[in-house]
């Protein structure tokens, strides 16, 4: 029996984005992404390992090297219209945030269950993580832009800030692909069932 199951659920890539080394958190919009098994060629957030970070201190002293499932930042094209209302702003580039994919049409994208795949139509697979909690450093780049709105952007994105996943099969993604959401086959997990 098949571990993952097919959803009718796909959403498509209306932005593609790449953090250059050097340039900080905001990404470059590009046509496409060429992936291998270490993530988005010229990408800041590439490589196979990665330091530890704040997000998993109580696993890893900080700074320790561990795998990277922090390659790809994937955003939802109407999660982002929220925030932007939320901030009372017309919009909120997906630069302005480090998105590599944004993408329209998938339900509730940051709330996808981990280990969902999302495929492309070469066959290019990107299993998710984690949900990429709000934190203050795309506050700063919005700070630029639209000036005494950065310290909103936190609680503003909290629960809208997309997923971090990581290259399972490497393709080509090119805008305006489909990228189709398969989740786990498995009973959601709840701290009821084992106590």
């Amino acid at each position: 029996m098949p571990a993952l199951r097919p959803t009718h659920f796909s959403g498509e890539i209306v932005f593609l984005g790449q953090v250059e080394p050097g340039h900080g958190l905001a990404s470059k919009p590009v046509e496409r992404l060429v992936l291998g098994f270490d993530g988005a060629e010229g990408e800041t957030h590439s490589g196979l390992t990665r330091p530890s970070c704040s997000r998993v201190l109580d696993l890893h002293p900080k700074g320790t090297e561990i795998a990277n499932t922090r390659q790809l930042t994937i955003l939802s094209d109407e999660e982002l219209a929220e925030t932007a209302f939320a901030l009372h702003i017309p919009r909120l580039a997906p630069e302005w945030v480090g998105a590599s994919i944004v993408l329209r049409g998938l339900p509730d994208l940051t709330h996808l269950p981990p280990s969902s795949r999302l495929q492309g139509p070469d066959g290019a697979t990107l299993v998710v993580d984690m949900e990429n909690l709000a934190c203050v450093l795309p506050g700063k780049v919005l700070e630029h832009h639209h000036p005494g709105k950065g310290a909103r952007y936190k609680p503003a994105a909290s629960g809208r800030r997309g997923i971090v996943a990581w290259v399972e099969r490497p393709g080509v993604l090119a805008l305006g692909d489909t990228l189709r959401l398969f989740v786990p086959a498995q009973r959601r997990w709840s701290e009821e069932h084992n106590l």
